[in-house]
């Protein structure tokens, strides 16, 4: 599946796995789980991957590969960004090391775009990562949303990729004294969709100090649903489009930063 997204920080995705399991507190309110299981039914591309509960959407822990869909950044023609497994997780343990090289030379070859892969499963990434060609334009990312998860750091940084960043979202818990070095992107957002849990305003701030004090680019994507709700109640308009707290001119000033690293 190759569609365009609404993903602030990427232009385009590319899903050549579907389907993924729960591996830590920032999955309880998956996006991809919920719009998996919205096309669970019988002939839809989820069918048996997600279903519907009393509890809300889950994953059924069965992963697909989708090989017919391989070779489709091959096929665009212009440059793009372009977001890898946005409804998956390429290092997922159920993925064959032979697939995901399939996928890196894929994208290796199509080497007019840039590609972002992100994972939770850091451990498997740095495991994986000597057996991987790493080409300049694959951007590898870890996921971090509290304090618990910085391990992943560590192992995103002993990876041979050449532009690492890490996507604090959703962002439960506060993150103090980051390390950064070696990290040449940071993203962070709140998380979104029902149940959603709050993020403070002054934990991105402090994120932000961080990334100004190691020179590294910061892209704030969303404030979360929790203070969208509160800036409503609060007799604050909510364009429509901002219900995720994802409309930038409703933030604070110092917190409107949407930066990219720089790339060849």
């Amino acid at each position: 599946m190759v569609t365009q997204t609404k993903i602030e920080w990427t232009e385009s995705t590319w899903n050549p796995v579907r389907g993924c399991s729960r591996v830590s507190e920032g999955c309880r309110y998956c996006y991809a789980e919920r719009i998996a299981a919205r096309f669970a039914q019988k002939g839809l591309a989820y069918e048996g991957i997600a279903k519907m509960t009393s509890a809300g959407p889950r994953w059924t822990n069965r992963v697909q590969r989708v090989p017919d869909v391989l070779d489709q950044p091959l096929k665009w023609k212009k440059p793009r960004l372009i977001f890898v497994n946005s409804m998956s997780d390429l290092f997922h343990e159920d993925v064959p090391l032979k697939y995901i090289q399939e996928v890196f030379d894929v994208m290796r070859r199509a080497d007019r775009h840039q590609f972002q892969v992100l994972t939770k499963r850091a451990e498997r990434l740095a495991e994986l990562s000597p057996k991987l060609r790493w080409p300049p334009n694959v951007w590898m990312g870890v996921s971090v949303e509290s304090a618990e998860y910085t391990f992943r750091i560590d192992c995103l940084r002993g990876t041979e990729a050449q532009l690492k960043f890490l996507s604090l979202e959703p962002l439960i818990g506060r993150l103090r004294q980051l390390r950064l070095d070696g990290i040449h992107w940071v993203i962070v957002g709140g998380e979104s969709g029902p149940g959603a849990r709050p993020m403070n305003e002054a934990w991105v701030a402090e994120i932000r100090d961080q990334c100004r004090e190691d020179s590294v680019p910061l892209f704030v994507k969303q404030m979360g649903t929790v203070w969208a709700r509160k800036r409503s109640l609060n007799g604050v308009s909510v364009r429509r489009r901002g219900r995720k707290g994802d409309n930038m001119s409703e933030w604070r000033e110092d917190l409107q930063i949407r930066d990219y690293p720089k790339w060849s």
